[in-house]
């Protein structure tokens, strides 16, 4: 199984918006998120209080597309919208080392670069959630 929850605060950079070029960013994003078609999962866009996220969740059987789609999604967003920030916890059984099976990865998105964490919050999956 492969499961992931993230969110992102989208913002064109790090400064002031410029509301007519983050008009279109945004529409383009929502025909990227229009492609995904995840059987176990979903991304979409949400306003705040005025400010824009990107949720996505899910929970397939394995890593096959949707971490790839994934993946591709965020660093489109990355490069996108540099400004942003937000965090995907995600765990498989099959991840690699690190953090391997029985953890959480986390990966951060700030500036319009994505970093891999260890949690340390949630991980080992057992005996932190699960017996």
């Amino acid at each position: 199984m492969y499961e992931f929850h993230g969110w992102f605060g989208l913002a064109e950079t790090p400064e002031e918006i410029e509301e007519e070029k983050f008009d279109g960013l945004l529409a383009e994003l929502r025909v990227k998120i229009s492609g995904i078609d995840w059987s176990s999962g979903e991304a979409e866009l949400k306003v705040f209080n005025g400010l824009h996220f990107l949720l996505v969740n899910g929970v397939p059987n394995r890593r096959r597309d949707e971490e790839r789609e994934l993946t591709e999604l965020l660093e489109y967003v990355a490069r996108r919208f540099p400004g942003s920030w937000g965090m995907l916890y995600e765990r498989s059984d099959d991840m690699d080392t690190p953090p391997g099976p029985g953890a959480f990865r986390v990966r951060v998105m700030a500036r319009g670069e994505l970093h891999e964490r260890l949690d340390p919050f949630l991980s080992p999956v057992r005996p932190v959630i699960e017996d």
